[in-house]
C-alpha cells in the first residue's frame, strides 16, 4: 500500500493506522443506501475506537480511517467484502501520530460541501501518481472538515 504524507512513521503510540481508499459506488446507489452506509459506519467505528471521513461525489467513495491497528484492520476486511461498492483501489495505509478526525466517528462529506474532483485539478495533482493523489486526497478531506 502507499504512504501518505499526512502519515507519520514511527507514531508514538505504534497502534495508531490509518486507512485511505477510493471505490465505485454500485449502480444505482441512491441517498437511502448512503445514509445507511454511514449510520453502521458511525455504530461499527464507536464501538471500534475508529474515526474518520467518507466523502461521496461523481459515484466515487473516498474514506479515511484511523484508530488502533487490529480494529481497524478488521473494518477493512469488511469494506473489501461491502457489495454497495466495487474497484476498491488503496491509497495509503500505515501509523499515525495524532488522529485527524478525532471527534467524528464518521464525518461525512459530498460534491456539496466541497469537490475533491476540482481540488485536484486546481492543484494540478496527478492521479496516476498515487502518493501524490494520496497526499491530495488526504488534505482534501481534512482541510474540508474544518
Amino acid at each position: 500500500m502507499i504512504s501518505d504524507p499526512l502519515a507519520v512513521h514511527g507514531a508514538d503510540d505504534g497502534d495508531l493506522t490509518h486507512f485511505l481508499y477510493r471505490s465505485n459506488a454500485r449502480e444505482g446507489l441512491g441517498q437511502d443506501d448512503i445514509d445507511s452506509i454511514i449510520a453502521q459506519a458511525r455504530i461499527r467505528n464507536d464501538q471500534s475506537g475508529l474515526t474518520g471521513c467518507l466523502h461521496f461525489e461523481d459515484g466515487l467513495f473516498f474514506q479515511w480511517l484511523e484508530g488502533p491497528r487490529a480494529p481497524l484492520d478488521a473494518v477493512i476486511r469488511l469494506i473489501r467484502s461491502d457489495p454497495r461498492h466495487s474497484d476498491i483501489a488503496d491509497l495509503s495505509y500505515g501509523p499515525l501520530k495524532r488522529r485527524h478526525f478525532a471527534d467524528w466517528q464518521m464525518r461525512v462529506t459530498n460534491r456539496d460541501s466541497g469537490s475533491l474532483m476540482d481540488w485536484v485539478a486546481s492543484n494540478e495533482v496527478s492521479t496516476i501518481d498515487r502518493g501524490a493523489y494520496a497526499g491530495t486526497v488526504s488534505a482534501f478531506l481534512v482541510a474540508i472538515s474544518r
